[in-house]
């Protein structure tokens, strides 16, 4: 096989397995509704790869960006989450979270899914759910769960498969305490474990100041 064609197939790869590890429910007919929306999407994807300019305007995107806030307590993996998620899907929005009106939880806190049984720290939330359409019609059953507080989760590598970041409803979590976390991207989001919860860098507390 060509290398070019090797490296298209080995970029293809990146998008679907960051969207099939974020969105992934453990039901199998929601993996196969998933993973038909993946491949619809994947002419678009495609398209993307193919183009050298969309490359470029990436890593020059990437490089000002890290260099602008390297010398801030930035994390480069905000500057990719929000080229990742334009749309602020998933939490992914920059702009700061400064009405906790009816959020119960906050970022750094340890969470236990009450149906699925796994843990997890709050990285993020929105005051209601902001996901695409597809994605809240296959994972929130209950229709009154799109205006409820929405979390995303890093997942404890031990209770999953697979490395996970989840969108959780707020009436499906609990808090738990004197429990540490297992995930790669951990201290990406937070500087340490005080013993109850885990301590955001700032470029998180710029996005939840009064969590």
């Amino acid at each position: 096989m060509r290398p070019e064609i090797q490296l298209l197939l080995l970029l293809l790869a990146v998008p679907a397995q960051y969207l099939i590890s974020k969105w992934m429910t453990p039901q199998a007919a929601d993996r196969e509704y998933l993973t038909r929306r993946i491949f619809s999407d994947t002419s678009n994807v495609f398209r993307k790869a193919c183009d050298i300019k969309e490359w470029a305007n990436y890593l020059n995107y990437l490089k000002e960006r890290i260099l602008q806030n390297s010398d801030n307590g930035e994390c480069p993996a905000k500057e990719v989450m929000l080229y990742m998620e334009p749309n602020g899907y998933f939490s992914g929005s920059p702009e700061p979270r400064t009405d906790r009106t009816n959020v119960k939880y906050r970022i750094g806190q340890v969470i236990k899914h009450k149906k699925f049984g796994y843990r997890g720290i709050i990285v993020g939330w929105d005051p209601k759910a902001r996901a695409p359409d597809y994605w809240i019609q296959v994972n929130h059953f209950d229709p009154t769960w799109r205006y409820q507080p929405n979390y995303s989760v890093l997942v404890d590598a031990r209770d999953r498969e697979d490395i996970q970041t989840t969108y959780v409803v707020e009436e499906n979590i609990e808090i738990v305490s004197d429990t540490e976390v297992k995930h790669p991207e951990t201290d990406e989001f937070f500087e340490g474990f005080d013993g109850a919860q885990y301590t955001p860098r700032p470029f998180l507390k710029e996005l939840y100041p009064k969590d």
